[in-house]
């Protein structure tokens, strides 16, 4: 199967705010649908996080993207909302100190996004699919397929509006 997962354009939020789920707008949607109608194969049936950044550029990509909750970002819990540097350092220490398996207080873990975005992929019943999502939700796909332990799942970066396309076997 081939996917092609496309991180939203650049969120309308001050910087060094912790958004994980919060639902903001992104900027530049439709000048990033051009160029990515440009490259993405016509016809591609398009799934889309819910959240606003992704949904406003998966209604320009295709006339009915399918929204699935399993697509949105990691769920920061009470860290959402909060600046990172509001957010209490020993709780940023056990984080860094276990990369996949920390859930921030009321939130999720890149473990627990992970499994839920795989879950996603292995729902799909077609050849090719355009997935509209999150960083987060692509550095923990593509660090299982490509087999890398949590500890490199950072080396793996994506900027707003890019696509990654992968081949995985079915």
């Amino acid at each position: 199967m081939r996917l092609h997962l496309i991180r939203h354009p650049k969120p309308v939020i001050e910087s060094g705010v912790c958004y994980g789920r919060h639902d903001c707008p992104a900027e530049d949607v439709v000048s990033v649908a051009g160029a990515l109608l440009v490259e993405l194969p016509p016809g591609l049936a398009v799934w889309s996080s819910p959240l606003r950044r992704c949904r406003e550029l998966a209604d320009r990509l295709h006339v009915r993207p399918i929204i699935d909750t399993r697509l949105a970002e990691m769920d920061f819990g009470l860290w959402e909302g909060r600046l990172w540097d509001e957010i209490p350092r020993a709780e940023l220490d056990a984080w860094a100190a276990d990369v996949a398996g920390y859930a921030p207080p009321g939130g999720e873990s890149p473990r627990q996004l992970q499994r839920r975005a795989l879950d996603f992929v292995d729902s799909l019943d077609v050849p090719e699919a355009v997935i509209v999502t999150h960083a987060g939700v692509i550095r923990t796909l593509l660090a299982h397929w490509q087999g890398l332990p949590p500890e490199r799942w950072t080396e793996l970066s994506f900027a707003y509006g890019s696509c990654a396309v992968i081949d995985i076997p079915r």
